[in-house]
Formats: C-alpha cells, structure tokens, sequence
C-alpha cells in the first residue's frame, strides 16, 4: 500500500474527529485543525446566542436560536472539510 492512501485515510480520520468534537462543543473542532482564531469566534458567536436568558426574550430568543444553529452547523462543517485538507 503507498504512503499517499495511507496518509488520505489519516486525513478522513481527523476530519470526523474535529466534526464530532466541534458538534459537542463548537469551536473545539477549529482547534483540533490548528485555527484557533476561528476556534474563538466559532465558540464566542455560539456562547453567546445560545446563551439561556435570551431564549425568554419573544423575538430575540427565535433570532438567537437561528444563529446558534447556523453556526453549529458551520462549525461542524468547517472542522471536518478543514480537517481533511490538513
């Protein structure tokens, strides 16, 4: 088997690892990959609007639980695609 298959496959592996842990904690996954600075702001943005005393505000509990979700979302995208072009 050729380093290169062997090297892909490890690739794959990091790439699941950082979606999983970016889905249990955001921004963790940014970590794993080495981009802290996305880490933070990943983190920070996810934090603060799922944060629970907005929630009992009417419109602004709906907004803040959309942009939690868009940015779960992107984190786990991000650290699986980011995870696998490293």
């Amino acid at each position: 088997m050729s380093k290169a298959l062997v090297r892909r496959g490890d690739d794959n592996v990091r790439g699941v690892v950082a979606g999983v842990a970016s889905a249990v904690i955001p921004g963790v996954g940014q970590l794993i990959n080495g981009e802290t600075d996305k880490a933070i702001g990943v983190f920070v943005v996810a934090a603060v609007s799922g944060a629970g005393f907005l929630a009992s505000i009417p419109l602004v509990g709906t907004v803040a639980a959309a942009v939690y979700a868009v940015t779960w979302v992107y984190g786990v995208a991000d650290g699986v695609i980011q995870g696998r072009k490293r």
